[in-house]
């Protein structure tokens, strides 16, 4: 984030020092001209009007040395010239050679000769390399009778113009530094309450209810808006518990004349005739009786599970250790052959309630619902995955899925299964309630994991595929050995 506000500050602080840097670096410039060019309009009008005497008079000798001496002395060549252009007075060999470099002198002159002064004619940008040429006329009017003519070397003068610009972009790179300096810890502590927020909500999308942003730190509209978030938190997660305590306590409020109602109905037995009308509804009631305590230990496991939403890290060989075996004799019990092909070392995030107990579910489903042959427990890992509840887990992400051979479901069916107390019609003569899956789908979600359903093995004779339950959990962060910790620095 702070690279981000700088990202927009800076460039907008450039754009302001530029709109006020550039103005001034021309002017700067422009000045430095001006200056040399008044220097040279000084001179030269001196010397014209020396030369005007002289050239009346006919005295030139001491004209002439003064000429020679200011070219010696500031390397400016200066020259009188008569109204054809050709040099009267002063060094006319440098005169003329650097003439022939300056492609404005002739215009420069000309208008001289006509009896106007001349603008100056070089360029102020220290990337030109053109001379500054001024003229002055000799005379006035109709009687000019020639011009003084210098040609000035601006590489001196291009020189202080880059120091003085170097200086103003050092004194324009000030306020700059400043405002990355300042803008750094400015933004930190305007943006560290919106970190908090968004860690806040990530850890809320994994189910932790009980997180809440600091409200004492940062602006005021940033704190009103973390209190904000706070009292919407305790709505949400009262809310919440209220619902899970409605859910248990219903439960359990119910059990209690439930198995009431099935011994009643159970001491029934011994007045039934076995051939008489009675006994099938009997049968039915008991039936029914059992179906509904199971859905209430449904009912009461799963707001149990719900309660518990913090996801912490488990190696998956430890899980397996434990179910495995008693997995191999359910099967072999059913008549089926379990194969495991786990790779060893897999580290990931296990969900509330534990993952040993999610895949005895999907163990149950295989065993009970399928009808299979083989039963096939894998794990893999898939590297930069991103597991549904986290939008993306720089890690990846292990899938572990439970397939078998059996009658499996069809997808439309199987876009359904993972809603509460949803059967398929074939299995509504199956005990069960229709919240497994369900439940194993909410926390696994609240892992940051995903449980999908998919096709399974393909069947024995060829009609199709079995059921697959897939689970998607992010691999867990390495844990830092004693041997990462930094070495203690010598005496």
């Amino acid at each position: 984030m702070h690279r981000r506000l700088l990202v927009v500050l800076v460039p907008l602080a450039v754009l302001l020092v530029a709109a006020l840097g550039v103005p001034l670096s021309v002017t700067v410039a422009e000045r430095e001209m001006q200056e040399v060019y008044v220097d040279r309009l000084n001179d030269i009008g001196r010397f014209a009007s020396l030369a005007e005497t002289a050239l009346s008079t006919g005295r030139t000798e001491a004209l002439d040395q003064e000429l020679t001496r200011y070219h010696a002395l500031y390397d400016i060549p200066v020259a009188v010239i008569d109204t054809s252009g050709e040099v009267l007075l002063g060094p006319a060999g440098a005169y003329q050679q650097t003439a022939r470099a300056e492609p404005a002198l002739p215009r420069i002159v000309t208008a001289a000769l006509a009896g106007a002064r001349s603008e100056p004619s070089g360029e102020w940008a220290p990337w030109d390399d053109s001379a500054l040429v001024v003229a002055e006329p000799v005379g006035r009017d109709s009687e000019v009778v020639g011009a003084v003519v210098t040609i000035s070397d601006l590489s001196k003068t291009r020189d202080r113009i880059l120091v003085r610009w170097a200086q103003l972009a050092g004194i324009g790179l000030l306020p700059l530094i400043a405002l990355v300096a300042v803008a750094w810890p400015v933004s930190a502590w305007v943006l560290r309450p919106v970190r908090e927020l968004d860690v806040a909500t990530a850890r809320i999308s994994q189910g932790d209810l009980t997180i809440r942003a600091d409200a004492e730190a940062g602006p005021v509209e940033l704190r009103r808006l973390a209190e904000s978030f706070n009292t919407m938190m305790d709505a949400v997660e009262n809310a919440v518990q209220r619902q899970r305590a409605f859910v248990s306590d219903a439960s359990h409020q119910l059990r209690n004349p439930l198995t009431s109602l099935r011994l009643a109905v159970e001491s029934l037995a011994p007045h039934l005739s076995p051939a008489g009308s009675g006994q099938p509804a009997y049968e039915v009631a008991v039936d029914e009786l059992k179906a509904m305590q199971r859905l209430l230990n449904a009912l009461q496991a799963s707001a149990r599970m719900e309660s518990m939403r913090t996801a912490s890290p488990v190696d998956l060989d430890t899980v397996l250790a434990t179910r495995v075996d008693r997995w191999r004799a359910l099967t072999a019990t059913a008549g089926q052959t379990l194969a495991v092909d786990v790779p060893p070392g897999l580290r990931l995030l296990e969900p509330p309630g534990g993952l040993g107990s999610i895949l005895d579910e999907l163990m149950s489903n295989a065993l009970r619902l399928s009808d299979a042959q083989v039963v096939e427990v894998t794990a893999r890992v898939v590297p930069g995955a991103a597991s549904a509840g986290r939008g993306g887990a720089a890690g990846g992400v292990v899938t572990i899925a439970v397939r078998d051979d059996g009658r499996g479901i069809d997808a439309s069916e199987r876009a359904q299964a993972l809603r509460r107390f949803w059967r398929a019609p074939r299995h509504q003569n199956v005990s069960g309630t229709g919240l497994g899956l369900a439940i194993c789908a909410d926390l696994i979600r609240g892992a940051g994991g995903e449980l999908r359903l998919e096709e399974g093995l393909a069947r024995p004779d060829g009609t199709g595929h079995g059921f697959a339950a897939v689970v998607a959990l992010p691999i867990a962060p390495p844990v830092a050995s004693p041997s990462d910790a930094p070495a203690p620095a010598p005496a």
